[in-house]
């Protein structure tokens, strides 16, 4: 089965190859995927070794020349060692990039601190004009992958291990209405809505998948919202993260936020993802616990 990871590289060796403005910048991760970019065009893919820092830099000259590049490595080591080279080299001279991450939050759980990376969309989500996708199926990635290449924003793409249990057909602005219900609205990010969706069964609850958690799409949040004031947030980063612009999104009426993620704490315990999912409260019994709670 084709992992999220195994199919952004795919899509990127293939619009690389079809494209002729790609350039991709590797730093020493995944790089048997990447491998037929570089027989493709060794000019345009480049690796610079373990130097996150300097492939963002290579990244911004490709963008000052004209190019469309993607970066790839993983998720601590794309948004958090080189988080001074996006706000300046890309944020700051409004340029655009692909940044593709694999590993978070905690994939790789079994190699401890230094490979979590909770706090990613949070830290890169405080530069201006970056955007954030958050797929939850190899399908929905090649097809934000296509979509976010060459659009002239930074963009940070998210994948991990972690999956739905099938692929949603995206609505433009990043926040697809999965059902509807009355007494509750569900925003559940990325690979977080199987489980969150098992997670309410039997609530009359509208859900809504969102794959862009910056810019949450607010107009439409605003208009799918179902009438009752409670909110719930479910996604697989900080908790937390996005509830100021839901919060936002919904000014105009009362509202009563629940946001469900990854606690604000460091995981002291090596495991596997669904190990660290059950003792956080992240699987599927921890978010029905927690939203019949918030509803009681």
């Amino acid at each position: 089965m084709t992992t999220m990871r195994e199919q952004a590289m795919t899509t990127v060796v293939d619009v690389f190859r079809h494209d002729e403005n790609v350039a991709v910048i590797m730093a020493d991760i995944s790089l048997d995927y990447l491998r037929p970019a570089v027989e493709h065009d060794p000019r345009r893919a480049i690796n610079v070794g373990i130097m996150e820092q300097s492939a963002v830099g290579v990244a911004a000259g490709f963008a000052l020349e004209g190019f469309h590049p993607i970066v790839h490595t993983l998720a601590p080591f794309l948004a958090e060692r080189p988080l001074e080279q996006l706000k300046v080299d890309f944020g700051y001279q409004g340029l655009g990039g692909l940044f593709i991450s694999a590993g978070a939050s905690y994939d790789y759980g079994d190699s401890g601190g230094t490979h979590h990376a909770g706090g990613d969309v949070q830290a890169l989500g405080s530069i201006p004009r970056l955007e954030v996708l958050v797929p939850g199926s190899p399908a929905e990635t090649d097809a934000l992958v296509r979509r976010a290449y060459a659009n002239a924003n930074p963009t940070y793409l998210r994948t991990s291990t972690v999956e739905n249990d099938e692929p949603v057909e995206l609505a433009r602005g990043g926040l697809t209405v999965v059902r509807r219900g009355n007494d509750l609205t569900v925003i559940a990010a990325g690979p977080f809505l199987s489980r969150t969706l098992a997670a309410l069964d039997g609530v009359d609850a509208t859900v809504l998948y969102a794959t862009t958690l910056v810019p949450l799409d607010a107009e439409a949040l605003a208009r799918e919202a179902a009438p009752a004031a409670e909110i719930v947030l479910v996604e697989p980063v900080y908790e937390g993260t996005t509830s100021s612009q839901v919060s936002a999104a919904l000014a105009h009426r009362p509202t009563r936020l629940l946001s469900i993620g990854v606690p604000r704490r460091f995981l002291a315990r090596y495991g596997t993802p669904e190990q660290h999912d059950g003792e956080l409260g992240l699987d599927v019994r921890g978010i029905r616990e927690r939203i019949r709670a918030f509803l009681a």
